[in-house]
């Protein structure tokens, strides 16, 4: 959102840490910014299965041989496997409440279509969302079309297993 908004004054973008330089210039905000969370939940009578975290993640179809990693002493952070050859895209949405239950994943894969029939012979369960993009990213319309799969399995009386 800043960098959008920097772009939009052709200013260029924020830096790698910006969000959490931000939080050490204004340290009020994490003593403000909770009280004011446990305010609004009380004063709407919001339950904690009313309250949602969710998250996307990203990961390579395909297999990763076992092997060897030969790396420098003094190389910081974690040595990075490379996978030879091309291999498919696939995302996960996924929402939780505060009560640790979480809502049937969302799966996007990489291409322009799929088939029902693709999945009748698996143990995929039926209430799981799969949809497709051209990268298997998400993008605007992926984006609707969870926050749909989200109000349909949220909906008030939902039972979650």
């Amino acid at each position: 959102m800043a960098n959008r908004l920097l772009a939009d004054r052709e200013m260029p973008p924020v830096g790698k840490r910006w969000a959490s330089n931000f939080v050490k210039r204004h340290k009020d905000l994490k003593t403000h910014f909770f009280p004011l969370v446990a305010n609004v939940i009380a004063k709407y009578g919001i339950r904690p299965d009313e309250i949602y975290n969710f998250d996307e993640t990203g990961f390579m179809m395909g297999v990763i041989a076992s092997g060897m990693v030969v790396t420098g002493a003094e190389r910081r952070g974690r040595p990075k496997v490379v996978q030879p050859g091309n291999r498919e895209w696939i995302t996960v949405i996924q929402a939780i409440n505060a009560e640790g239950q979480a809502i049937p994943p969302f799966i996007i894969g990489a291409g322009q279509y799929h088939l029902a029939n693709w999945y009748r012979e698996s143990n995929l369960p039926g209430d799981w969302a799969i949809a497709t993009s051209p990268n298997g990213w998400t993008d605007n319309e992926i984006g609707l079309e969870w926050l749909k799969h989200f109000n349909r399995t949220t909906r008030k009386g939902k039972v979650f297993e």
